[in-house]
């Protein structure tokens, strides 16, 4: 059905419309719709004034309605189409009968008057089954992100406990290389973030983005048999700037995720563009990331830490000669798997997209080449030489961050796994950083040295003042994870 011109306008006399919040297909957010029904079509639009609707609900003599139970969710039912099967609520009991008697009318409409063809099922008493889905095995990442300008920080009046709500995270948290203390990692991120110096004001408005952005991960409870939510953490030298991300199971995730990038001020459009990739990649792990800066820069935005192609992954970037030049430079040396993508969710433009690879090559010398071939096609800097000296002596897989946005390239990152402790020491002293204050945060992480360290350049004109620009080491850390 070509969708483009029905407004809600035109279906005018409908058998029913009205509010619903129904349930994405690929990505599993709830999104407020109206609906309106009509000769056995339920179209779907964000506002009654719409113009062309988001989608459609294409009833048949074969489709059934059942009433379901689903978490959190009350007034629920599903629509079962020959497609698909549209999980949604009503916003009262009232409304949901008004819906329930509507639709079967429909269907026995379709069925000839309710003879043969197919049967309306309902349960009127509710308790049927709960929405799920299955899994797919993919694997973690690590990664990074930066922004621009802050986006807005939610209500003026927001809860802001000392520490996130649940830090024991609801589940079981037990002693690993990673995680020598055996505590909850929600405890630990707790913990740590009071050894940064500028998060020790209460009445910071970066420390209020971060327990906005606390509060909305997923509860350990939630998870089932053999699920994880991972944290992870990563900081400049001079503890100036910091990222923190976390990622779990799709399903568990996605709502709260969406609850916090609406409440920050993320764009409607932005929250598209999250449901338009997450429906090509599909997937089954997701996480949200924060960026803050002593300076005052807040950030947010989601990644998906999975692998994926990497024309499914530059499908997340906006379009510019930064993409091209990206996607002839993969072409070059034969890279076509990405490990994670991610993009930013503030409140104005350019967008600012993050993928991530392993560098090809078959030891590290070789590995290094090609990396520093990626600084050259792209326009970066070259690594400074007293920063290149330790890179040289290191070892293990590379990795490269690369972000773009459609005013060209944002920032290029190498990183390399676990360095050394005189790695550490030595890059702090080139890079200006805060040696003991590194080391008290590392403590109260309960972490064995950092899983990677990033040297990394911002490109002038995208630090907004905000952000350092120009050459910078990063310090990525696994903090460890919950669960159930």
């Amino acid at each position: 059905m070509a969708l483009k011109g029905i407004s809600v306008a035109s279906l005018n006399n409908p058998d029913k419309d009205g509010y619903l919040t129904k349930q994405g297909g690929s990505v599993k957010n709830w999104k407020k719709r109206w609906c309106v029904l009509k000769n056995g079509t339920v179209f779907y639009y964000k506002t009654p004034k719409d113009t062309t609707p988001k989608g459609t609900m294409e009833l048949s003599a074969a489709a059934k309605i059942r009433e379901v139970e689903i978490k959190k969710r009350k007034f629920a039912f599903e629509i079962e189409t020959e497609k698909r099967t549209f999980p949604v609520c009503a916003d009262s009991e009232e409304a949901k009968k008004a819906w329930l008697d509507a639709l079967n009318k429909a269907i026995k409409n379709l069925q000839g008057g309710g003879g043969g063809g197919g049967s309306v099922v309902t349960t009127s008493n509710g308790g049927g089954s709960k929405v799920s889905n299955g899994p797919i095995t993919t694997p973690p990442t690590v990664g990074g992100g930066e922004k621009k300008d802050p986006v807005t920080t939610g209500p003026s009046n927001p809860t802001t406990p000392t520490t996130p709500s649940n830090p024991a995270g609801g589940g079981s948290t037990v002693a690993t290389k990673a995680n020598p203390s055996g505590r909850s990692p929600r405890h630990q991120l707790a913990v740590a973030k009071g050894t940064i110096p500028f998060l020790v004001d209460k009445d910071s408005k970066v420390l209020e983005f971060w327990q906005i952005w606390s509060e909305s991960i997923a509860d350990a409870s939630e998870l089932g048999a053999g699920m994880a939510i991972e944290f992870l953490v990563s900081i400049s030298a001079d503890m100036k700037k910091i990222n923190w991300r976390t990622a779990g199971p799709q399903h568990i995730f996605i709502q709260k995720m969406v609850d916090f990038f609406w409440g920050v001020g993320a764009p409607e459009t932005e929250i598209d563009k999250l449901n338009d990739i997450g429906a090509l990649i599909n997937p089954v792990k997701i996480g949200s990331w924060i960026d803050m800066s002593a300076k005052g820069g807040m950030d947010g935005g989601w990644y998906f830490p999975v692998e994926v192609s990497a024309k499914s992954a530059l499908e997340g970037a906006d379009n510019g000669a930064a993409v091209t030049q990206v996607r002839d430079w993969l072409a070059k040396h034969g890279i076509d798997r990405a490990y994670s993508i991610g993009r930013d969710m503030g409140a104005a433009p350019p967008r600012q997209t993050e993928i991530n690879i392993h560098i090809p090559g078959a030891d590290f010398p070789a590995q290094l080449k090609v990396a520093l071939d990626a600084f050259d096609a792209f326009g970066f800097p070259k690594i400074p030489d007293n920063a290149l000296r330790i890179l040289e002596k290191m070892s293990g897989q590379l990795r490269l961050s690369i972000i773009t946005s459609s005013e060209g390239f944002v920032r290029l990152g190498v990183l390399v796994p676990k360095p050394n402790l005189e790695t550490v020491v030595n890059l702090c002293n080139i890079a200006e950083g805060n040696k003991d204050g590194l080391a008290s945060f590392e403590g109260a992480l309960g972490v064995e040295g950092p899983s990677h360290v990033e040297f990394q350049y911002l490109m002038k004109g995208f630090g907004y003042s905000v952000y350092k620009e120009g050459f910078d080491i990063m310090f990525h850390y696994a903090v460890g994870e919950d669960r159930a």
